[in-house]
């Protein structure tokens, strides 16, 4: 066990992270993906998509895949290294759901679609968002990670961010989970208790598409038909880098969301001014008694 937390330890470094916008995940993170289909026959791009069991990948003279149905599982990578190869940017979230497809050519940077946000959301949220959060059915893992958002090495609650109890006292709702049957009155139930105006944000493939349960009689995703969510955050699980970058980028600007924080650097301590000592009262009579 402690030899495992040493590993981790030195994978990672300091636990506490200072500065969220410097954030650099390892190399072993499997985030924004790369596309490229040079060399790639047409018996080779049918296997490669036949590989993805939620049908994330596909080929029309170029290479897409959907991160909203990517179980970032890494198989694709694994079989077809050369025209498959995920990064470790975590910066993944997007407004619009097109904004989750990744074309071969694509520009490697995260863009995020400013124009897509309502405008309310930056005027009223942009200090403080509080959430709550809804395992529609989940597993447990994005919402293990949403804990983890808040917690002491991330602390999201420096941006105002953070999870509440109840959903009278939230500006949004954060889904996590296929939206089982059974849950999906519960669901709109809680939405609806969320005073206007409010925020609706996705987390997770499970969230966003169904992944491996989108065709399952056991869920019922109809809240999507009518509710259209504000921020798609995807991941298998989600990373809390990837929640915390997307929840900030919708709140403000692009640009403002990744300024670097300045560093504060202490001013030299000044030069103490020499002083003439003052003699004790009783030494200056005695000295005037000598004169």
């Amino acid at each position: 066990m402690l030899l495992t937390r040493l590993k981790v330890l030195l994978q990672h470094g300091t636990q506490y992270i200072r500065h969220l916008d410097r954030v650099k995940l390892c190399d072993e993170f499997r985030g924004r993906p790369v596309l490229r289909s040079n060399g790639l026959s047409p018996a080779a791009a049918t296997e490669l998509c036949s590989l993805c069991p939620t049908g994330a990948i596909a080929y029309d003279g170029r290479l897409k895949l959907d991160m909203g149905r990517c179980l970032f599982c890494g198989e694709c990578a694994a079989r077809y290294p050369n025209h498959v190869r995920f990064t470790n940017d975590y910066r993944l979230a997007s407004p619009t759901r097109e904004g989750l497809v990744v074309t071969e050519g694509d520009a490697p940077e995260w863009s995020f679609d400013q124009q897509a946000v309502r405008p309310e959301i930056k005027r009223l949220f942009g200090r403080a968002l509080h959430l709550r959060e809804v395992s529609a059915g989940g597993d447990n893992s994005c919402e293990m990670e949403l804990g983890a958002a808040g917690n002491v090495n991330f602390d999201m609650g420096r941006y105002g961010i953070g999870f509440t109890a109840s959903p009278r006292h939230a500006d949004g709702v954060v889904v996590t989970g296929p939206v089982t049957a059974n849950m999906a009155r519960e669901l709109e139930s809680t939405w609806q208790a969320v005073p206007e105006p409010k925020v609706l944000i996705v987390v997770g493939t499970d969230a966003i598409s169904g992944g491996l349960f989108a065709d399952s009689p056991a869920v019922n995703r109809a809240f999507f038909e009518v509710h259209k969510p504000d921020l798609y955050v995807p991941g298998n699980p989600s990373h809390p880098m990837t929640f915390i970058t997307g929840v900030r980028a919708m709140l403000q600007p692009l640009s403002d969301a990744e300024k670097p924080d300045e560093e504060k650097v202490a001013e030299p301590k000044a030069k103490k001014a020499k002083s003439k000592r003052v003699k004790p009262q009783a030494e200056q009579q005695s000295e005037k008694q000598g004169n």
